[in-house]
């Protein structure tokens, strides 16, 4: 790929930045597609510091939008002009879309890249208890798109309650026919899934206490870097099925370029 005056620049915006996957499958679907982009990472720390991003970004006339990530999803709704329907109701956005006239639109395809991810991988959540560690931006969308999908049980724990109850209550809107709840344990669901940021770093305490597991269940994760987690370590111990971050992105990589590209 040769990048010229002509080639379309992306973002992805993330602190730390060094774990993204996302800028090497994107471009590398590029290539094979033969589009004229290119996804650069770009470190920012959250607060002020995305708010003055998005103001030097909206300045550049070749830049198409952007990819968002740990800590920002939840921070970039409200310095977009639209969002979709999507990224409203789950308040977070992964991806943004810089309009020909300037403005911004803002995405969210997590959880559809989550769910995908696990159909792709052979378990169909549909039916299923889940246990959702987190209620952060990547965790909200895979709330959304498990319940889409069909889960009967959906329990949300947050190391800020008011955070996962605030969750479950836009959830119970949409979706009052399903069971919600915002304490509990892994036992007695049938997938578990880590959807917080612990795990990206070697000293990271467990999100999740591994003596909770079962062998029936379905461990996963939304980290994707390192690719297996202590969280996965663990529960392959346990005898557990696991379930890598990755497949997340993967799942959603043919909408993300869609979107950006539309």
């Amino acid at each position: 790929m040769t990048i010229s005056g002509h080639t379309k620049v992306f973002s992805i915006l993330a602190q730390p930045v060094h774990h993204v996957r996302t800028p090497q499958a994107l471009n590398a679907l590029f290539k094979e597609r033969c589009y004229d982009g290119v996804v650069v990472p770009i470190e920012v720390a959250p607060g002020d510091g995305i708010a003055k991003a998005f103001d030097a970004l909206r300045a550049f006339n070749n830049w198409g939008g952007t990819l968002v990530t740990i800590p920002h999803k939840t921070a970039v709704p409200a310095l977009c002009d639209t969002l979709t329907e999507r990224a409203r109701l789950a308040g977070a956005v992964n991806v943004v879309r810089r309009e020909r006239d300037g403005s911004l639109t803002g995405e969210l395809l997590d959880g559809i890249g989550f769910v995908r991810g696990l159909r792709d991988g052979g378990f169909d959540p549909n039916g299923k208890a889940v246990f959702l560690a987190g209620a952060g931006g990547a965790a909200s969308a895979i709330a959304f798109a498990l319940v889409e999908a069909g889960v009967s049980r959906l329990t949300v724990v947050n190391r800020s309650q008011p955070k996962s109850q605030e969750l479950v209550s836009r959830l119970q809107e949409r979706f009052p026919t399903v069971s919600f709840a915002t304490v509990g344990t892994p036992k007695a669901h049938d997938i578990v899934i880590n959807g917080t940021s612990l795990g990206l770093r070697d000293d990271d305490p467990l999100p999740i206490d591994p003596r909770l597991l079962e062998r029936e269940m379905l461990v996963a994760e939304v980290i994707m870097s390192p690719a297996e987690t202590a969280l996965l370590c663990e529960a392959r111990q346990r005898g557990c099925l696991v379930h890598p971050g990755g497949a997340m992105l993967k799942g959603q990589l043919t909408e993300i370029f869609s979107f950006l590209t539309a």
